[in-house]
């Protein structure tokens, strides 16, 4: 039987505030397949986003344990985890979190550089080319519209080839035709170089879209 890409096992997340201990995931286990894709939905405050994160590493559980590709995310400290993602994993969240003061071109290519890739701007390039922005590469975010961040935050996220895609409501921001495009745009990329999508949505038909679908409830998995 072949390993799961990723297995979480009685993930709980905690904060601790004035106002005492707020439980936002409790007990979660779930096993995700290569190359599945995965709708997790549920109401808003359901733990949605912070099982993503936690997934992610960019957010860490704090009770049970998270295998991604081989390795235990719960052990590693922040660097290590930074410099995981970087060769793993592809982040697209809802604000596009783009560097303003980098054109779209720069953009792309900073995970690649990061990572020593000698071709960084070639690679950047193609993969404009490939969310048909390749006549906005040379422009800033300011200059672009929402839908057009959003292209090159996927861009950016695919260029390093991630074995996991992880998309936060990644059309939240945008309006219903340009949100269609970006999530054709994803699940094309996905298709194209064999990733594992995981995705927080909203949206029915979205969600109708995915291998397989994930309710929580009150940080808890109900479906």
């Amino acid at each position: 039987m072949t390993a799961p890409l990723l297995s979480l096992d009685h993930i709980g997340l905690h904060l601790d505030g004035n106002a005492g201990r707020v439980q936002i995931l409790h007990d979660i286990t779930l096993d995700i397949a290569a190359g599945e894709t995965v709708g997790l939905v549920g109401p808003s405050g359901s733990g949605k986003s912070s099982l993503l994160m936690v997934m992610g590493g960019l957010e860490q559980a704090t009770g049970g344990q998270i295998m991604a590709l081989g390795q235990n995310l719960t052990t590693m400290d922040e660097d290590q985890l930074a410099r995981f993602r970087r060769g793993n994993m592809g982040v697209v969240f809802q604000s596009f979190h783009l560097i303003p003061t980098m054109t779209a071109l720069e953009n792309v290519a900073t995970p690649l550089e990061i990572a020593g890739d000698a071709d960084a701007f070639d690679k950047a390039a193609s993969e404009l080319d490939a969310v048909g922005l390749s006549d906005r590469k040379d422009h800033y975010p300011a200059q672009l519209s929402g839908g057009e961040q959003q292209r090159v935050a996927l861009a950016r996220a695919s260029a390093p080839r991630p074995a996991i895609l992880l998309a936060d409501e990644p059309t939240g921001n945008l309006d219903a035709a340009t949100g269609d495009t970006i999530m054709s745009l994803l699940f094309d990329l996905r298709d194209k170089h064999g990733a594992t999508l995981i995705l927080v949505t909203h949206d029915p038909s979205l969600a109708d879209r995915c291998d397989r679908v994930v309710r929580l409830t009150d940080g808890r998995i109900t479906a």
